[in-house]
């Protein structure tokens, strides 16, 4: 079956606009890190986990170490195996979509209602999951390896597992948990786009002004110059 443009032209264009303002939204966050280092709580957390790693390396403190980083793991974990369920749960509505069309369909009143749209809606549901699944996924990888690295005592003086390198796994561990929750947070919008493109279009505005508030760093940090 072919949809015509006028079926989904909202849709297409409601999603189009949700795009380009998260897109818009976080080429912010970026210019205002390159103006402040310190301007968001993922920069400021770069900057902690460089300095916990040091200290960790340099004071010999394995048990907090290993505490703080099962820890990490653990939540990590939490959230891949959320997201597997996630999974399950959208490729399940594949199957029995046309069972609650009426009831997504109620107050959809401009967008399409063809069984394909619905269809490449979960889809890019299942697509965004399984970001989310990889990210958490390489975020407990490399947690793992920073268990071992970290431990490693400086008198070997390795010219590798040094400080400086597992900081910058550690970090590459934390920028995959970010990815993840990122894919989580996107996934808010395209619920919502089951109900209707002026719902998906709102909830991406609600998403960015929920982001804003969250993202930032406290405002004694951002004005603390680094």
């Amino acid at each position: 079956m072919i949809i015509g443009w006028s079926s989904i032209s909202y849709d297409l264009i409601s999603l189009a606009l949700s795009v380009i303002l998260l897109v818009a939204y976080h080429v912010y966050l970026n210019y205002k890190i390159g103006q402040n280092p310190a301007y968001t709580v993922q920069a400021v957390n770069v900057m902690a986990r460089t300095i916990w790693v040091e200290t960790i390396m340099h004071e010999g403190k394995d048990i907090l170490a290993v505490q703080t980083l099962r820890n990490s793991t653990m939540a990590a974990t939490f959230l891949a195996s959320t997201a597997v369920l996630l999974i399950i749960g959208v490729l399940t509505l594949t199957g029995r979509g046309n069972e609650f069309s009426d009831s997504w369909h109620a107050l959809n009143m401009m967008g399409g209602r063809h069984t394909e749209l619905l269809l490449a809606k979960l889809l890019l549901m299942l697509l965004d999951l399984f970001v989310a699944f990889f990210s958490f996924s390489m975020s407990i990888r490399l947690y793992n390896h920073v268990g071992f690295m970290i431990n490693v005592p400086l008198k070997r003086r390795h010219k590798i597992i040094n400080p400086q390198h597992v900081a910058i796994h550690l970090n590459r561990a934390g920028k995959y948990y970010s990815i993840g929750m990122r894919a989580y947070y996107f996934l808010l919008p395209q619920v919502f786009w089951l109900f209707g493109p002026h719902f998906m279009l709102a909830a991406s505005v609600g998403l960015i002004f929920a982001l804003y508030q969250i993202d930032r760093a406290p405002k004694s940090m951002r004005t603390e110059t680094v």
